[in-house]
């Protein structure tokens, strides 16, 4: 593992950046999602119900502490990650209740989340993460989305990496240092070829190909002053504004939504919004770590990537540095079966009601 991925999970630096994630989260798939976890589920059925939520690769609980507050009902969270100390604070930090004041339990489970079938999600009424997409392969987020439309389960995937960075004010180093940058998020690691930037296209087309819905809408971080307007005039968010969706798969271009048929492409504990201090510190280490990152691809970058390092450094640390880190969530639903109601996890999360109201945090290997 590089210096730039060790980094990349340390827990300073997921704390660091949590704020700016909960701001950045896509609040607009919210209610599309939430329609979709209560289709079917009414009358004296309804009081069973129990939400089992598998969060993969969740480091330390980022997602499930913005997550978990924002929708009703009874909730089991499953906490997958390789990482059992990242597990331990993720555990701790998960909120006790949800939208409504119901019960939130949890547990863990550390394995390869790029391997899970439909049989394992059996009883799963949502699958998310956050910045996982892009250290997936092509082959894994296929076994991904098959897994998740077998089950009929709805999956919300965030913050994954677009490959569009802005920076202002404009250096001319800065589109190298991106594309050095893009190169190396696709590389190649132990035989498995990363997706990276690519990662929000080939998710719209995966899970579109097994019979989903998919949504892609844009989660830009926005770090620095922005009493100045955004930092370049061409709308950063994509065609649609910073509300509208945008997917950037490998043309860039994908479309908002695709049916079966589609071809597109901080603060550690709960409650933790905004990048705090204009976001000045985690545009530094963010810096540090893209600018690292690029210099590690193309060595031969290094003397100029240093220079440009400590000019753009010292512009943080003066407050003149505006930086827009695009990302975009992914929410793909399954198609709704005859008669209206949705199979998200053929509502079988009824079936785990038992346990998740004696839910206590455990570990399985």
């Amino acid at each position: 593992m590089t210096t730039t991925e060790r980094t990349r999970y340390a827990p300073e630096w997921l704390a660091l950046r949590e704020g700016a994630d909960a701001t950045a989260r896509a609040g607009a798939l919210l209610e599309p999602l939430r329609r979709q976890l209560t289709a079917g589920a009414a009358g004296p059925a309804q009081e069973d119900m129990v939400l089992v939520i598998r969060d993969l690769g969740c480091g330390t609980g980022s997602m499930g502490r913005w997550l978990a507050p924002r929708l009703p009902g009874p909730q089991h969270w499953v906490l997958h990650d390789h990482d059992p100390g990242l597990l331990l604070r993720a555990v701790a930090g998960i909120p006790c209740a949800a939208e409504d004041g119901s019960r939130v339990t949890v547990a863990t489970e550390r394995g390869d989340v790029g391997r899970l079938t439909a049989d394992a999600l059996a009883g799963t009424s949502l699958v998310t993460a956050s910045a996982l997409l892009d250290l997936l392969t092509r082959e894994e987020l296929d076994t991904l989305a098959a897994a998740c439309a077998g089950a009929g389960c709805p999956a919300l995937l965030a913050l994954s990496v677009t490959g569009r960075v802005e920076l202002g004010p404009a250096d001319p180093m800065d589109a190298e240092i991106a594309a050095a940058f893009n190169a190396h998020q696709r590389r190649v690691e132990n035989g498995r070829q990363l997706l990276g930037p690519d990662a929000v296209g080939a998710a719209s087309v995966a899970f579109a190909r097994h019979g989903m819905i998919v949504t892609a809408h844009a989660s830009p971080w926005r770090l620095g002053p922005d009493d100045d307007g955004p930092v370049s005039p061409d709308n950063p968010d994509g065609p649609d504004g910073p509300d509208g969706p945008v997917s950037d798969g490998p043309e860039g271009n994908a479309p908002e939504s695709h049916g079966p048929e589609g071809n597109g492409p901080g603060s550690e504990g709960p409650g933790s919004e905004g990048p705090g201090s204009d976001g000045l510190e985690l545009a530094a280490e963010w810096l540090r770590g893209w600018v690292g990152a690029a210099a590690e691809q193309r060595p031969e970058l290094a003397d100029r990537a240093e220079a440009y390092l400590r000019n753009r450094l010292a512009q943080c640390e003066a407050g003149t540095l505006r930086v827009v880190v695009h990302h975009s969530d992914v929410l793909a639903l399954p198609v709704p079966v005859p008669g209206g109601a949705a199979r998200s996890g053929d509502r079988a999360a009824r079936g785990a009601a038992a346990g998740a109201r004696g839910g206590s945090a455990g570990g399985v290997s």
